[in-house]
């Protein structure tokens, strides 16, 4: 079995998504920050899921991947509400669980928003959530600042790749997104996959989230020698099992 490769519209920009039917509660694929739904973890948990016959959704937000839009003109509210229209769009009823992979981590905890009961369980990798403001913004030198405020945009550079852009309506806008302040009210099962050398996201941040949700069953699991991408072969089996484990025991 494979998975389906659609589009939908969402205000004039075309969103993409592959859709693998098969049995609940489907995984949804949340990527991160300038990934996309080609990256190694989406295609890994993609045949894995094929394999026990089990429904799955991977999208591309705005600006990212196969989808319409430009990435400076994103934000993380736009991006959740992509991922929300796709879903609700291709997977309009039954049990989730969500799997979010940094960036992907923040936009999983917003959708509970819009999708609250239906969400069974949420997977985090390397989670990322309030990543504007808790990392970004402390880290601008006073030159970073200063572009920012004159030309609306700044290139941070990328240990993966080109350097990507900010805007300073997505610095804006991650400040009003903010899901670390408060108790998170989520009564399903998580489970938070973050590796102890990851440079990108410090692993305590998996603790913080962990200690907001008000959930009972939540587990961390920490890869000692693990990085930010966590796209190592022994790093996706762990994923793999963790997101199989829960997916069987919510079944």
């Amino acid at each position: 079995m494979t998975d389906v490769l659609g589009r939908i519209d969402r205000d004039g920009v075309a969103l993409a998504y592959a859709h693998l039917p098969g049995a609940g509660p489907t995984v949804v694929f949340l990527p991160g920050f300038a990934s996309d739904m080609q990256g190694s973890k989406a295609l890994f948990l993609r045949d894995a899921c094929a394999g026990r016959g089990q429904a799955m959704l991977r999208l591309d937000y705005s600006g990212h991947g196969a989808s319409g839009g430009r990435f400076e003109a994103g934000s993380i509210g736009r991006w959740a509400a992509d991922a929300h229209a796709v879903i609700a769009a291709v997977v309009p009823e039954g049990e989730i669980v969500l799997v979010g992979s940094s960036m992907g981590g923040w936009i999983m905890l917003l959708l509970l928003r819009w999708l609250g009961a239906r969400v069974r369980g949420m997977v985090g990798i390397a989670a990322a959530p309030d990543f504007t403001e808790d990392l970004i913004r402390p880290a601008l030198s006073e030159a970073a600042r200063q572009t920012l405020a004159r030309d609306g945009v700044l290139a941070l550079p990328s240990a993966y790749g080109p350097p990507t852009m900010m805007s300073a309506g997505m610095l804006e806008d991650g400040a009003r997104q903010l899901v670390l302040r408060a108790p998170i009210a989520f009564e399903g099962a998580v489970r938070l996959v973050q590796g102890q050398m990851d440079d990108d996201v410090p692993w305590q941040t998996s603790l913080r989230l962990a200690a907001c949700l008000t959930a009972r069953d939540v587990q961390v699991i920490l890869i000692k020698d693990g990085g930010h991408r966590l796209s190592r072969p022994e790093d996706l089996v762990v994923i793999g099992d963790v997101v199989a484990g829960l997916c069987r025991a919510l079944s």
